[in-house]
């Protein structure tokens, strides 16, 4: 067994990953959303994580639903996961644990704004990575800080509920404070532990703005979390200007600089089908950009940062055959990327199976309705209505590819 971190092992590692947005909070128009019991993972979690090993996957990103473990604050319900992590052990898959994706415990009053969110999430990382010390090594402290600040800061989608710039801005500072006092909680109890920063991929196209927001400031908001969480902000910053006239103080800039942490490995999600935006008659479109996209975005992390980075989510809705070219492409661009030195050390399908689209949230269609088949794993409803994991061509070609990349 190396000593070498294995974001350090020079060669790629191939992982999947099984989506887990949790939005638990109930409204008018607006129901519960929570992926592992829409996908019947709950259930099937076992078959699922049978399934990941037989994949070849090195790892798996998955994620822990955190209004359920802690269903009153500062008392845990480990029944279920201890069964799910001492599985992941016996099974030896790298679990890289998504602490917080998207949605907060149903006690948390007004989520992401409360005062104690970023106490109380750090806490809940801290608890499990002292508990799963032996078993969980790698963490995300919060997934997609930018989409999150979007759905539940910028548009409304989810709570709190906020919108515009101010809100935006409210949602992101809460939530990268959140991310530096789980990062320090963790390495706090946890000595070995790996960070995962997860960003998802924006590009743009075309001129223009829309409503809100210019294309010059998207292109530097996509970086806002990483930044702030490493303490780049400073008087010189593209974004301080925005930053402040929204009411961010600069002791609470300097706040960031005298706590800065930096990840292990930055993750950068990355779909050719709607990472790239164009301005199209005031609007942003999501437009098709396939390897190109790929090479700009990774170029842009790797020259900014300097740090190892993995594709932590790439796929698409399409055929099997559309599937396994995307596999091919990407890994061509990956390949070409590693060769001219950029430290590119992870790739990962996700979602690895179906998932249900987050608009399911907002009406009253079934499941079925909205189901996205990303995967390579694709689940069918059989007459007891319960979803069969039935695995697409895709599968056996993403498997040789895992495998053949242990050997290198």
């Amino acid at each position: 067994m190396s000593d070498t971190p294995w974001y350090l092992e020079d060669r790629l590692h191939y992982g999947v990953g099984i989506e887990d947005t949790f939005i638990p909070q109930e409204a008018v128009g607006h129901r519960k959303l929570d992926e592992y019991e829409l996908t019947q993972h709950y259930a099937r979690w076992r078959d699922d994580l049978d399934l990941v090993a037989e994949s070849g996957a090195e790892f798996v990103r998955w994620g822990i639903p955190w209004y359920l473990v802690e269903p009153r604050p500062g008392e845990f319900d480990w029944s279920w996961l201890d069964q799910v992590a001492e599985r992941m052990r016996e099974l030896k898959l790298r679990c890289i644990v998504d602490l917080m994706h998207y949605g907060t415990p149903l006690w948390l009053d007004n989520s992401f704004i409360n005062a104690s969110y970023p106490e109380r999430v750090a806490s809940y990382g801290r608890a499990v990575a002292e508990r799963y010390r032996d078993v969980f090594t790698d963490f995300t402290p919060l997934n997609e800080p930018v989409v999150n600040a979007e759905w539940c800061g910028e548009n409304a989608k989810w709570p709190p509920y906020l919108s515009g710039h101010d809100g935006f801005i409210k949602v992101t500072m809460q939530l990268a404070r959140g991310m530096v006092l789980t990062q320090q909680q963790i390495a706090a109890v946890h000595s070995e532990a790996t960070f995962v920063h997860v960003d998802a991929g924006f590009l743009y196209r075309g001129a223009g703005e829309s409503p809100l927001l210019s294309r010059e400031l998207l292109e530097e908001r996509r970086f806002i979390a990483l930044d702030l969480i490493t303490g780049r902000f400073d008087a010189d910053a593209p974004l301080h200007p925005w930053l402040t006239s929204h009411g961010v103080t600069e002791a609470e800039l300097q706040w960031f600089r005298d706590n800065a942490v930096t990840p292990d490995v930055i993750g950068v999600n990355y779909y050719p089908h709607f990472t790239t935006g164009e301005f199209i008659d005031g609007r942003l479109t999501p437009v098709r950009n396939d390897g190109g996209g790929l090479r700009t975005l990774i170029s842009l992390y790797s020259d900014r940062y300097g740090i190892p980075i993995a594709v932590t989510e790439t796929s698409l809705v399409g055929t099997p055959a559309e599937k396994i070219e995307w596999m091919r492409e990407s890994g061509e661009v990956l390949a070409t990327l590693r060769a001219e030195g950029h430290p590119i050390i992870g790739f990962t399908w996700f979602p690895f199976f179906s998932m249900v689209d987050w608009l399911y949230r907002f009406d009253q269609l079934k499941p079925d309705d909205w189901m996205l088949e990303f995967g390579i794993v694709d689940l069918v409803r059989g007459a007891d209505l319960g979803l069969v994991r039935v695995r697409n061509e895709a599968f056996d070609v993403f498997r040789r590819a895992a495998l053949a990349a242990r050997q290198t």
